[in-house]
């Protein structure tokens, strides 16, 4: 039976591929580090965790994520290819996707590069145009319906006028790659300002607003934005990603991939990015954009 060492870091890739790994018909051999662990425990209970060594040696090939916040799995593509084994990367998002692969001076590439929908494959197509670029069904999308379907009915008492604010770590990120973190002109701070500064701008009344951290970062990162506006503010990322969304109306971040969860939850979705920051990456048109929305408003105000 074919093998698979399956290699995770970061949570939006742990969320593709503990749903892989759900729906695989084969070995798994998996190994985790950062916020992976606690989403492969939670979503895999009953798999056994194995060091990359151990999973390497029992396993034919390797997928892996494509994290930004280490070089695990950059490490492990390349142990890999050097031991022989075929590797594969699934990549969980629409963007940064050269700077993923990219350890120090030089490009750690796998074998071949799957993707879970036609708008990534256009774009990793033209990125990487000497590796191949695969089109998967995406697992997670696929257990995301299923999910939602399932709680749509117990979570029906969603508030109207709650926002939910997705983080993202914009600025470590942008440190991280490229040693400045106002590379791409904002910060989360500055997303997170321009949002609570603009609430007007989304032409409905807000009665509450759950800020949900990045799994990365510290949960008291953003207790300062209580100070800010006198809308009560309350901090989330004790349930689920899905679980936090269907009990909002809106779903308010940068380019996170939480913003299309709202999408296929049927939500509102806006990004924050504030105007001197670079465009919403994400490919999905039903985005509403805040500094749009701001800029209509001043007009019409």
């Amino acid at each position: 039976m074919t093998s698979v060492a399956v290699v995770s870091h970061d949570a939006g890739g742990a969320e593709i591929l503990s749903s892989w790994v759900n729906h695989a018909d084969c070995e798994v051999n998996i190994v985790v580090a950062g916020p992976a662990e606690s989403i492969f425990r939670r979503k895999c209970p009953e798999v056994r965790f194995v060091s990359l060594d151990e999973a390497l040696e029992k396993s034919t090939w390797t997928l892996c994520g494509t994290g930004w916040q280490s070089s695990f799995e950059r490490h492990a593509i390349e142990i890999a290819r050097a031991k022989g084994k075929k590797t594969v990367a699934f990549l969980d998002h629409w963007v940064n996707y050269r700077e993923r692969f990219i350890e120090g001076n030089r490009n750690v590439l796998p074998d071949e590069i799957w993707v879970g929908d036609p708008e990534a494959q256009e774009i990793a197509s033209e990125v990487f145009s000497t590796t191949p670029v695969v089109l998967q069904p995406n697992p997670y999308v696929h257990d995301l319906l299923a999910e939602i379907k399932r709680l749509q009915p117990i979570v029906s008492n969603s508030v109207r006028g709650h926002v939910l604010y997705v983080c993202e770590p914009v600025a470590d990120h942008a440190r991280l790659q490229f040693g400045d973190e106002r590379h791409w002109g904002y910060t989360e701070y500055d997303a997170l300002r321009f949002f609570l500064a603009n609430l007007a701008a989304l032409c409905q009344s807000v009665q509450r607003i759950t800020i949900r951290p990045h799994p990365s970062e510290r949960a008291e990162k953003y207790h300062w934005a209580t100070d800010l506006v006198s809308i009560p503010i309350q901090f989330g990322g004790t349930r689920t990603l899905l679980e936090e969304t269907l009990d909002a109306d809106i779903i308010v971040g940068c380019e996170s991939m939480a913003m299309v969860v709202g999408l296929l939850a049927g939500k509102r979705v806006i990004s924050a990015i504030p105007p001197k920051g670079r465009i919403c990456q994400l490919p999905h048109r039903e985005i509403e954009h805040l500094t749009k929305l701001a800029e209509s408003e001043l007009r019409h105000g």
